[in-house]
């Protein structure tokens, strides 16, 4: 395999660790914790895996002989920068622990366990990956771990392998059936200990204990990098509006993350359209009162960044969403056997009166979006709703009516792009080879202690990377429960822009002065090497909620 300069560069990169990783460790337990919400109901659901302590790692001087451990390791969902480097990390902490331990990979996520597709993870396989992008070490899939048959399928391999570890790497829904499976295989006693660690761009996978989810600051850096580059030319040409989707399904940590470090003209921030019941008319009117503004200094030209959720996120829309995901989860059959010609008619028949209204009053190609194929999880596939066009479409139709009115003598051009795939698979940042290698080796010492029903935990990573505090949080303390495919189920409490946290707050100081001046800022690529400003800066969203 051929490689280019910077892999052979990376590939010698040692990943900076907690301090109390470099030793032999003990583990501390904290406080015994509760579920975010729903605690009886999540209690009677996991009553093997609920209310355990936090987890805190320390130096110990004592040395311990343990024997060998047999683990497994599974990719879940979407990929992230990183990930190969919490196998690393997870890998290096169980040889450790025994110099002959053993990691197995399940192929291609999930399935891979339950169909027994597998590999060893040796030595020279981790080393061929460390401080890579991409999860094509294993490869990872979408699967769900969610029955009984699966789980006992599973055991099998695992049974078969001397396996008494798994570690799932994955969002909220991976690590949920990871909980899930958990706690089924404490209930039979399996003998098989099942860790998380925290992945998803997102970034919507945290809380106190769990400070960012893993490829989240690579991501963000590759987006900011590329708008960066837009802004440039959107300042050099000074004719176009460009129109920036950006990845982010359930919350907008993205966009904002990336509006910190650009300063585009608009950002529309999802939680904040919500909370302020907006519609589509409203996030409309607020945009094309900006551009008109611009044009009248003569400025006609700027970037809105929109997160892929926005759509989902408009209390009108969601209402309707809800009800289509709703009643497509039970009638998913009847309606794939109506005519295409036939099926906007039909679903408007089929919804409540307000929903169906609004329904109709959709362009064709949104309406047909929000009536295809559902994602694993049952909901809207909001990716291949192109909300960036719909927007621009519905801003030209209001600049027209306002020039019909003397409001505005502008001229308006849009250009659309949808930023997703791009960043998932980048060479990770300093911080993102740090953070995740040092996920990986907690997973390893939470397997050493014991831990169940655990996801691995590295906490203070604004400081220097020997201050970073290493442990373990129950997953259980995230759970909430959340009506998925028409029924209640447990789920990770998915972490939401918080309207009243720092980094939005600092965004709403300066987004009126970004609107109307040409403020933007250009980061430029990820830098690898030089000064560890420059190099090891984690995130703007994270500087700014540790208030450093």
């Amino acid at each position: 395999m051929t490689k280019s300069a910077l892999q052979l560069a990376r590939a010698a990169y040692q990943p900076k660790v907690p301090a109390a990783l470099k030793s032999t460790v003990k583990a501390v337990d904290g406080e015994y914790t509760q579920s975010v919400a729903d605690q009886e109901d999540i209690k009677r659901l996991f009553p093997n895996t609920y209310g355990m302590p936090v987890v805190t790692f320390e130096k110990s001087k004592e040395k311990r002989s343990l024997p060998a451990i047999n683990a497994g390791v599974i990719l879940s969902g979407g990929q992230a920068p990183g990930g190969h480097n919490v196998i690393a990390g997870l890998f290096d902490g169980i040889k450790a622990i025994n110099k002959d331990s053993r990691l197995y990979g399940f192929i291609l996520g999930p399935g891979g366990l339950i169909n027994h597709e597998y590999k060893e993870l040796t030595g020279d396989i981790i080393d061929e990956y460390r401080n890579t992008g991409g999860f094509d070490m294993i490869g990872s899939g979408r699967t769900k771990l969610e029955t009984k048959e699966q789980f006992d399928k599973g055991l099998e391999i695992l049974k078969k392998l001397d396996i008494s570890a798994l570690v799932i790497i994955g969002g909220d829904d991976s690590n949920t059936n990871a909980c899930v499976l958990a706690e089924y295989y404490k209930s039979i006693n399996a003998g098989v200990q099942v860790i998380g660690c925290p992945k998803t761009i997102d970034g919507d996978l945290k809380n106190e204990q769990i400070e960012t989810s893993f490829g989240f600051d690579t991501a963000c850096k590759v987006y900011s990098e590329v708008i960066g580059n837009i802004e440039r030319d959107c300042n050099s040409a000074q004719k176009y509006w460009h129109f920036i989707k950006l990845m982010g399904r359930s919350a907008s940590h993205i966009a904002l993350e990336c509006a910190l470090q650009t300063q585009p003209n608009i950002c529309i921030i999802s939680e904040e359209v919500e909370a302020k019941n907006q519609s589509l008319d409203d996030i409309v009117t607020y945009i094309a009162a900006i551009v008109a503004k611009r044009s009248q200094e003569g400025d006609n030209f700027g970037t809105v960044l929109i997160p892929e959720g926005l759509i989902e996120f408009v209390p009108a829309m969601k209402r309707l969403i809800a009800e289509l995901n709703d009643y497509l989860a039970k009638h998913d059959a009847e309606f794939k056997m109506i005519k295409k010609s036939e099926q906007r008619t039909y679903i408007i028949s089929k919804l409540t009166k307000e929903n169906a209204d609004l329904f109709a009053s959709l362009p064709e190609g949104v309406a047909r979006q929000l009536t295809l194929d559902r994602d694993p999880h049952g909901n809207v596939q909001v990716s291949l709703i192109e909300t960036e066009k719909l927007l621009s479409e519905m801003v030209a139709k209001k600049l027209e009516l306002w020039r019909e009115d003397g409001r505005y003598d502008g001229k308006f051009s849009a250009l659309h792009h949808f930023f997703g795939y791009e960043g998932r698979c980048a060479a990770p940042s300093n911080y993102d080879a740090d953070y995740c290698y040092s996920l990986g080796y907690t997973a390893s010492c939470l397997i050493a202690e014991g831990k169940t029903g655990y996801m691995s935990s590295v906490r203070n990573t604004t400081a220097p990377a020997d201050q970073w505090i290493a442990g373990g949080i129950p997953v259980t303390m995230m759970m909430n429960m959340e009506r998925r495919h028409g029924e209640m189920k447990p789920v990770i409490r998915k972490a939401l822009v918080e309207l009243d946290g720092a980094p939005f707050k600092a965004f709403t100081v300066h987004r009126s002065t970004w609107a109307l001046t040409t403020s933007y800022v250009y980061p430029g690529p990820i830098q690898y090497f030089g000064p560890s400003s420059v190099c090891d800066a984690p995130t703007r969203t994270l500087q700014l909620e540790q208030a450093k």
